[in-house]
């Protein structure tokens, strides 16, 4: 199909109008975070380590057959839960989200350590390397955590519930 000459040229100059409008406006993706109170994480971040929230750190035990808690909660009549099961689950659930929570407000405060390092005129390559390695543990035992509580999940179901979990989460 062959475009006629004028429609071409309309069409070249509305690319090309729009690619040197886009080059004027460009902005760097940090355009807006330079005014975060924590540079390296958002304020839904910063709210979701504050509740302990997941955030995908579980993926590897979700998607291998080894639900979490909350969800597990959410399904309990389906998953035909006994009482004792319901029981030992919010146990798990509650124990979980203090200790996630607590290592959210670690990970929150480490970040800020890591942010007033770069607020001095000169960072010092010792001080930076630690900081950045306490905030790296932190976010490790927060995923631990996560993972953890999967694993120990897993083992209060039956075979069949976590069969059953898979198929009503989509798996």
């Amino acid at each position: 199909m062959e475009i006629p000459n004028r429609l071409f040229a309309a069409l070249t100059l509305t690319l090309a109008a729009g690619v040197v409008a886009a080059q004027g406006h460009s902005h760097s993706p940090y355009a807006s975070q330079h005014s975060r109170p924590i540079k390296a994480l958002s304020d839904d971040e910063v709210s979701q380590f504050l509740a302990g929230a997941g955030m995908g750190y579980a993926k590897a035990a979700e998607l291998n057959g080894y639900p979490g808690p909350m969800h597990v909660l959410e399904l309990a009549d389906k998953l035909g839960l006994s009482a004792q099961q319901r029981e030992q689950t919010r146990r798990l659930m509650e124990s979980h989200k203090a200790e996630a929570r607590a290592l959210g407000a670690k990970r929150i405060d480490a970040e800020k350590r890591l942010d007033a390092l770069f607020l001095a005129t000169a960072v010092d390559s010792r001080d930076l390397a630690e900081a950045v390695r306490a905030a790296g543990a932190i976010e490790s035992e927060y995923r631990l955590s996560h993972l953890e509580t999967h694993r120990r999940m897993r083992a209060l179901l039956t075979d069949e519930q976590v069969s059953r979990y898979a198929a009503l989460r989509g798996y």
